[in-house]
């Protein structure tokens, strides 16, 4: 028979975990951020921040207006899910991983269909929603309607770890069943929206990864980790080693057209990019090089080297695009700001 696995209690005295929760609520009610999706109770808008803010900064995703102009764009599950393929990519360029967008507008096509386009209200039903995880659902639970939910993000996980002094790997299997039991205990049953955001925004803004502000910290009378030790806290599983990775492509225009190609695969079906070609058709005979750039893409570190090449021939997969269609196609960041620098600085074949 399979060993039964202990139960997993939070290291804290239960008559002390009231004081904490308090805590917590205090330092955020006075020093919380005014971000635009605290000041919605729309699931909708929950879950959509939640979900850009999956793997992008908070700066990237305000400061570059993603949730203001796709708000305004898809205002409810409606129009997100009657929204065409390249209209949704175009809105989500530059945010990367794209699966997301579609998982957003698959979720909103099973709230339109299955729930009449009212999003639904139980932990089940919005756990089932395409792309929706044990986290995003509990945020939505919590900050949209109100109610006690767990939640656990990477910030959660390093104010636990520090808190309660947790030294296995903290994003490995034993780890994260802890974290999640911890989080199942500390929520709270009264003041859950502000209760949950005061975890994530203690670990974005005081409990940091590097250089913890631990004397700034409201609940540091509770934590194990204060001071010297906070760093070494928490152990994490080692990462993927880095991949290098060099591709080569063509910056092709006449005509008032560029060549572009068709992304393959799952991940960026529907972008397109600049035509790729082998190092040996870029250098024998050598093309000149526009531009060098360096970008990261999951483990991979990608080196973008494109070449000066007016009289390059499509191939398969490959189209001959016009330069306005081509603005108002998506295409990975990386790309998209490779074709616009080469195009204002006058590169036209």
């Amino acid at each position: 028979m399979p060993k039964e696995r202990a139960e997993v209690r939070l290291p804290l005295e239960a008559e002390r975990v009231p004081a904490l929760r308090a805590a917590l609520v205090a330092w955020f009610v006075k020093e919380g951020r005014d971000y635009p999706w605290r000041r919605t109770r729309d699931p909708y808008a929950v879950l959509v921040s939640e979900v850009m803010l999956q793997q992008t900064q908070i700066a990237t995703v305000l400061g570059r207006g993603y949730y203001g102009r796709w708000m305004e764009r898809f205002p409810d599950v409606a129009a997100l899910a009657a929204a065409p393929e390249e209209v949704l990519l175009k809105m989500w360029e530059g945010l990367g991983y794209y699966a997301r967008a579609r998982n957003l507008q698959k979720a909103a096509a099973v709230v339109v269909r299955e729930h009449g386009g009212r999003f639904p209200e139980s932990a089940e039903a919005i756990a089932a929603l395409p792309g929706v995880g044990r986290y995003t659902a509990g945020a939505v639970l919590s900050f949209a309607y109100g109610r006690p939910a767990a939640i656990v993000d990477g910030n959660i996980v390093r104010v636990f770890a520090r808190l309660f002094g947790w030294d296995g790997e903290s994003n490995g299997p034993e780890g994260m069943r802890t974290m999640w039991a911890w989080a199942e205990e500390l929520k709270d049953p009264e003041h859950p929206r502000e209760g949950n955001s005061a975890l994530m925004e203690l670990g974005q803004r005081v409990c940091t990864p590097r250089r913890p502000d631990c004397e700034a910290c409201p609940v540091r009378e509770f934590c194990v980790s204060a001071g010297p030790e906070a760093e070494l806290r928490p152990r994490r599983r080692a990462r993927r080693e880095v991949v290098a990775v060099t591709e080569h492509a063509l910056f092709a225009v006449r005509g008032g057209r560029i060549l572009l190609a068709r992304e393959t695969g799952s991940r960026r079906r529907g972008l397109w990019r600049l035509p790729l070609r082998s190092e040996a058709a870029v250098t024998d005979p050598p093309l000149a090089m526009l531009s060098r750039t360096n970008c990261a893409v999951t483990h991979y570190r990608i080196t973008y080297c494109v070449y000066d090449a007016p009289g390059a021939e499509a191939e398969a997969g490959e189209e001959w695009v016009a330069l306005g269609e081509a603005a108002v196609l998506a295409m990975p960041g990386p790309v998209r700001r490779v074709v616009d620098g080469l195009l204002a600085a006058g590169e036209l074949g």
